[in-house]
């Protein structure tokens, strides 16, 4: 069936960091002089709520403090947003893409950074819809989070298909019926990502001269 959606992760695919978290600890820890290991005790138990929307940083703030045994101003986490790697060669290929397809994000991520980052980054004149998963309180282990992206999208399962870097975010898509394409975020062959989508998904996209028939990383199914 013949692609007319593209749905990207963005920890990892858009962006050059794994998670949104490592991107978030990296900057506290350099701004507050606290290890990395112990801001990441701090928030792990608040992880999964932050991400499906049932708290937010607000709430859970005096505890992370408690935590540390410090008071941290909570304006570092806008600045910690605002560090936000892009991968800028992946975003060209979602550009040049909207020219012809529908484009759009699926991410688990905190409600608070994804609207810094919309509004910051202007992702609304590339992506639509930016589905998040704290604004719909359902995570990509879920066909929810999906389902939602296509009846956003107006697009048959069977005529969309998602780009993550996480294997295990990629099953709900698929057993929901859409087409799916790991991404290598450590290897980061974006010219790869581009011969995959125009030779295996018939995507009309510009490929690099020389650039092989799949790049290290990239699996479909």
């Amino acid at each position: 069936m013949a692609v007319r959606a593209v749905f990207f992760d963005f920890d990892g695919v858009l962006t050059r960091d794994k998670t949104g978290s490592l991107t978030t600890l990296r900057f506290l820890a350099s701004a507050t002089g606290i290890p990395r290991e112990r801001l990441q005790e701090a928030f792990r138990p608040h992880n999964t709520a932050l991400n499906l929307g049932t708290v937010s940083h607000v709430e859970v703030w005096p505890a992370i403090c408690a935590r540390l045994g410090r008071q941290i101003d909570m304006r570092l986490l806008e600045a910690a947003y605002d560090s936000t790697p892009f991968n800028e060669d992946m975003l060209a290929v979602a550009r040049e893409l909207k020219r012809r397809y529908a484009v759009g994000i699926i991410t688990d991520n905190k409600i608070d950074r994804m609207e810094r980052l919309e509004r910051k980054s202007s992702l609304g004149a590339v992506f639509d819809p930016i589905v998040v998963s704290s604004r719909i309180g359902s995570d990509k282990a879920s066909a929810t989070i999906f389902r939602r992206a296509l009846d956003l999208a107006r697009t048959e399962a069977c005529e969309a298909l998602f780009i993550d870097n996480s294997p295990e975010n990629l099953v709900a898509a698929r057993h929901l019926g859409m087409q799916v394409l790991h991404f290598d975020d450590e290897a980061n062959d974006v010219a790869g990502l581009r011969t995959t989508l125009r030779d295996r998904f018939d995507l009309e996209i510009e490929a690099p001269p020389g650039a092989r028939e799949a790049g290290p990383g990239l699996t479909s199914a």
